[in-house]
């Protein structure tokens, strides 16, 4: 896999493009300091590119190990080969269901055809599932819209949204999810303002800040525990936040972090949604209870990686490594402190998630 600095970020419009040969995505571990592309020929690379979290957010995965599997299958395409491949990418990260949901998807159209046609077959299906993403984005996008166009209606200064992690563009193939609103009401000319919380210890709320600001759509970056205090003093309109897997119940996993914002919603009276395709719902999972959480290395936990005052990208140590530490990357938020649950289908109750798109709508 090569790198390639892009000299001009103002125009990078895409976390993945492809040429049939290769896919090219967008570095985020490097995000905010550095914009870098990475050119990913193999499966292995596509692997480590979820496993390292060079691609970030659960839609985004999913459509990475999808060409990731279209890339395997240029080595060989029999039948081990395609379970190899899926297994390899399966592999990579426990929470987010869209992975698993992709590969699937891409098992059931490709295991039917000849060997010798799966190739291009998986090409076409894996743009398939990018353009699908695109479009189930922009259709949640303005179902959240609504919401945002109510408020507007009834305040007199900006519409004020809280997000955690990051959900925007940079974690799908078009749009976002719980940014998906914020975008479409800022393209709509309504005022909107956006508080992200930092996410630590992996930042994401970095990259929040960072894709709002190109878009020139006001936002503030709050520490993580600040949330509850904004809250009660009625800094924040309404929470929209992303999702790695929903259980059959709404029961939500998030990154860590988003459930304490849910609990500090609830008892503030400010309404917390839910932002996600379909095929993030788990309909297999019946509850937050089975839903796997990753734990990561504990190194993100001791070290932190920023610029120094030379512009020069330094990592060090806030804690030794002889300190024991925990690092789960997510938690599930229950449904009880969910107001709704956006798809492209609707905005739906936790428990109404059924009727709204039932699970063969989902594939």
């Amino acid at each position: 896999m090569t790198r390639t600095p892009q000299p001009d970020p103002a125009h990078a419009l895409h976390t993945l493009r492809e040429d049939g040969h290769a896919v090219i995505i967008l570095d985020q571990t490097a995000l905010p300091h550095r914009f870098v592309e990475c050119r990913v020929e193999t499966v292995e690379a596509a692997a480590h590119a979820i496993r390292s979290m060079q691609v970030r957010g659960a839609p985004l995965i999913g459509i990475t190990a999808a060409y990731g599997l279209a890339l395997a299958l240029g080595r060989g395409a029999d039948d081990a080969a395609l379970e190899a491949a899926i297994a390899l990418l399966g592999a990579t990260r426990p929470t987010a269901v869209n992975l698993h949901w992709a590969l699937e998807r891409m098992r059931r159209h490709l295991a039917p055809l000849a060997p010798e046609v799966r190739r291009d077959a998986a090409w076409r299906e894996a743009r398939a599932i990018l353009t699908e993403d695109a479009a189930a984005n922009h259709a949640l996008g303005s179902h959240g819209l609504a919401l945002i166009q109510e408020l507007a209606g009834r305040l007199e200064r900006p519409v004020r949204v809280m997000t955690h992690c990051n959900a925007g563009w940079l974690a799908t193939a078009a749009y976002g999810t719980a940014l998906a609103p914020v975008y479409l009401a800022h393209a709509a000319g309504i005022a909107v303002e956006v508080l992200a919380s930092e996410t630590r210890p992996r930042n994401q709320g970095l990259l929040t800040a960072w894709e709002l600001e190109r878009a020139r759509i006001a936002v503030t970056l709050v520490a993580d525990n600040a949330a509850a205090l904004l809250l009660q003093q009625g800094a924040a309109d309404l929470v929209i936040v992303g999702a790695d897997r929903i259980a059959a119940n709404g029961d939500t996993a998030n990154k860590i972090g988003t459930c304490l914002k849910a609990l500090a919603a609830k008892d503030c009276g400010v309404p917390f949604y839910v932002a996600a395709p379909r095929s993030t719902i788990d309909w297999d999972c019946p509850d937050g209870a089975g839903i796997p959480i990753e734990r990561r290395d504990a190194a993100e936990l001791r070290r932190v990686t920023g610029l120094d005052a030379h512009d020069r990208l330094q990592t060090v140590d806030i804690a030794p490594e002889s300190l024991r530490a925990d690092n789960p990357a997510f938690d599930v938020t229950p449904a009880r402190l969910i107001t709704g649950i956006l798809c492209e289908c609707g905005i739906a109750a936790p428990g109404d998630l059924g009727a709204l798109c039932g699970r063969e709508a989902a594939r």
